[in-house]
């Protein structure tokens, strides 16, 4: 999943990207709401974190463009302003969640998760699919019960698919879940990694669409 991260201090969007990044998510974080309205613009993004102060203005003003231009991105508000009042104004206001600063890396993932996890239409935290279980928790995968040894990238990948089967995906798309705009991509590496994946899986689980890109056959996922 990607995430934008919109905070102005450095020191703490830094530790968002890299700590994100460790539960899973592909972060990019802008430090003004005119460098969020251009990411937005011109990347793919699952849900934002946005802080309220800003060097040039405030974080819900950006929400309330969104949301009026009926973006239903979710948005988790963050900040230090953690008055009762400012939180029922942050979700009044269209934000999915808030968050006051201080506050645990840990809870924040799992806040993201679950907004993400409410986008989707989903209430289990675990995805399954034709004896696959996928916990983006603890990045685990089962398949007919046997844990798979997989690496991020390659979770990220079935995890993108396994959310809606039948749904194909360009490699672009994919790349856009794995990459951040500081990571360098290999030509081939969608490639490499659904060959790895249909190796560690079998390969009728990962059916690639000539000339579109890739999906999980459509048999429907079990219910969560």
């Amino acid at each position: 999943m990607r995430i934008l991260i919109v905070e102005d201090d450095p020191v703490l969007s830094d530790g968002l990207t890299v700590g994100l990044g460790l539960s899973g998510f592909t972060a990019d974080a802008v430090a003004s709401l005119a460098d969020a309205r251009a990411a937005l613009a011109h990347s793919d993004f699952a849900g934002v974190v946005l802080d309220i102060m800003l060097p040039d203005g405030l974080g819900t003003d950006l929400l309330a463009e969104m949301r009026a231009a009926g973006n239903l991105m979710p948005v988790l508000l963050l900040t230090a302003r953690d008055q009762v009042r400012d939180r029922i104004a942050g979700l009044d206001g269209g934000a999915d969640d808030y968050l006051g600063k201080p506050f645990d890396l840990d809870e924040l993932a799992a806040r993201i998760r679950a907004m993400l996890r409410r986008q989707g239409g989903r209430a289990s935290p675990v995805l399954r699919w034709n004896g696959l279980e996928l916990d983006p928790a603890a990045m685990t995968a089962l398949q007919d019960g046997n844990r798979l040894r997989l690496s991020r990238r390659e979770f990220a990948i079935l995890h993108a698919l396994a959310e809606r089967p039948g749904h194909i995906l360009s490699r672009a798309q994919l790349e856009e879940r794995l990459y951040g705009w500081q990571e360098d991509v290999e030509s081939n590496t969608v490639e490499v990694h659904i060959h790895h994946l249909r190796a560690k899986l079998g390969r009728e689980v990962i059916q690639t669409v000539r000339g579109l890109g890739y999906c999980m056959a459509a048999s429907g996922p079990v219910p969560g």
